[in-house]
């Protein structure tokens, strides 16, 4: 288990050297030498200015989102489950797009990810009732389907008013999702908050491992049911929420970071959540270097590149299910 985690941090340390390195020219590891030597301010201004509050913003919220999806995966005990499929990014989109239509992230800075947290935990919560009332993965997906379709007509309500283009474009921008053009002043805002989500959801990792017997047996066990449920739900909507807020809608990480690991930490959810967290913020650091370096005469949208490489990943593990429930 700690084998995985550090092979892990090695790769995406290597991930975040090589996206620091690479710009529309190639690789340049001259840039660190002008950098670090401190006689090349233009190193500066591309290395500290840019790329790296980039690089770190995508590791984060990468994080955030492959930790919140293993954590839902154990509370509701479903693989599918994670913040996109079950409309807890879209909640936590919409929650930010109205603070940015009623102009409010402009006049408070801690607006937009206050307004994101909530659409967040929200989306959560119902999730999370949905969950204890029923054990089909079907209506679970179903409600998800629901919230992300309600969040969705709301959000095409508020583009369809938004009062000029460059309004419509900030909004537009968070339904794609995208790290560019981020600093290190929007990452100290959300990154303490994607840690106390990260905590809440650290604390549980026995319990969820004790979930797995399910929630009669786990309280038969001296769990707290009710209570743990509670701690999973506000650490996933304040992570989740925070996520959003930095780098806006960006899907699928959630879901495909914690099953590529799960066969390698025994398919127990409590040990799952590091390591979804390291593979999440190795995956969205390689897919916005590839969104910085593909020859498109406009910039792709960091959660366009996620969802294309998730989707495929989605309906494997889909037919995979159902040709598993076939043979039961």
């Amino acid at each position: 288990m700690t084998r995985l985690n550090l092979t892990l941090a090695a790769l995406l340390l290597l991930a975040a050297l090589l996206a620091l390195a690479t710009g529309p020219d190639g690789v340049s590891p001259s840039l660190f030498a002008g950098w670090l030597g401190g006689h090349d301010p233009a190193a500066a201004i591309i290395l500290a200015d840019i790329r790296l509050p980039r690089v770190l913003s995508a590791a984060v919220v990468g994080a955030s989102l492959g930790l919140c999806g293993a954590a839902l995966q154990g509370l509701t005990r479903n693989p599918l489950a994670e913040p996109g499929i079950l409309g807890v990014s879209a909640a936590a989109t919409l929650g930010a797009t109205l603070t940015l239509y009623f102009g409010l992230a402009a006049l408070f800075p801690w607006a937009l990810p206050l307004g994101a947290i909530a659409g967040a935990a929200l989306a959560t919560l119902l999730l999370a009732s949905a969950a204890v009332r029923t054990q089909s993965m079907a209506s679970l997906i179903l409600v998800g389907v629901g919230l992300s379709s309600l969040a969705g007509a709301l959000m095409a309500l508020i583009l369809n008013f938004a009062p000029n283009p460059f309004s419509l474009s900030d909004l537009v921008n968070w339904t794609l999702g995208s790290v560019a053009n981020r600093s290190l002043a929007d990452l100290a805002m959300t990154a303490p908050l994607i840690l106390v989500g990260a905590l809440f959801l650290f604390a549980q990792r026995a319990n969820l491992s004790l979930l797995t017997l399910g929630e009669t047996a786990a309280a038969a066990h001296g769990l707290d049911v009710r209570r743990t449920r509670i701690a999973i739900v506000a650490g996933t909507g304040i992570a989740t929420g925070a996520a959003v807020a930095l780098a806006g809608a960006v899907g699928f990480v959630g879901i495909v970071a914690p099953h590529l690991v799960r066969p390698w930490t025994g398919h127990d959810p409590g040990r799952t959540l590091a390591p979804s967290a390291w593979l999440g913020a190795l995956l969205l650091v390689l897919a916005d270097l590839v969104v910085r370096i593909l020859p498109t005469d406009n910039e792709l949208r960091l959660g366009v590149v996620a969802a294309l490489a998730g989707a495929p990943v989605f309906t494997l593990i889909v037919l995979r299910r159902g040709r598993g429930g076939a043979h039961d």
